[in-house]
Order: C-alpha cells, then structure tokens, then sequence
C-alpha cells in the first residue's frame, strides 16, 4: 500500500533542521527501497524549507506512522504537524 506523509514545519525551525539535516538523509537513504517520491515543501519564495513530503509503500498506516516518527527531524520536534493518508498512484502511468 502507499501513502503520503505530509510533515509541516514549526515556524522558525530552521535552526532545528540544520543540525539533523544529516541524520535525517542518512534515515531516507536507508528507507530508500520504500520512498516513492520525497523532497521538501518550499516557502512560496523557494527559499525556505518549511516542511517535507514523503510517498512511501507501507505494509499499513501504523508502519506509515512508524517511518515518520523515526525521521531524525520528527524526533527533534521540527515538526508541528503530520498527515498520513492512503495514496493511489495514477501517473505517471507504467509503461511496458
């Protein structure tokens, strides 16, 4: 099953992010298998990373909430809010 991680920064948390920013890629890198698509929300701007996205398989929503909570960032509090959500892949469509 997949599904989409939405993670929303707290406000002024850069300075949070900073020093996790290694563990955080190294814990990605790990799931790498799992990650569909990951990558930072932007500040409209582009210039600040205000939060991350993350569509992943998952044998249920527990294992969905048990990848987020072990994101070195969740664990740091740079999160002020999650949502997990079951997700359906349309496109791109597979080619054969």
């Amino acid at each position: 099953m997949l599904y989409m991680i939405q993670c929303v920064d707290k406000p002024n948390s850069a300075e949070l992010r900073k020093p996790n920013r290694p563990a955080h890629l190294a814990y990605i890198r790990a799931q790498v298998a799992r990650i569909l698509t990951a990558g930072p929300l932007l500040s409209e701007d582009g210039e600040r990373m205000i939060g991350s996205l993350f569509v992943i398989e998952a044998a249920s929503r527990a294992d969905a909430e048990e990848f987020a909570a072990g994101d070195p960032y969740a664990k740091a509090g740079v999160f002020e809010s999650r949502t997990v959500r079951r997700y359906r892949q349309v496109f791109p469509v597979e080619r054969t």
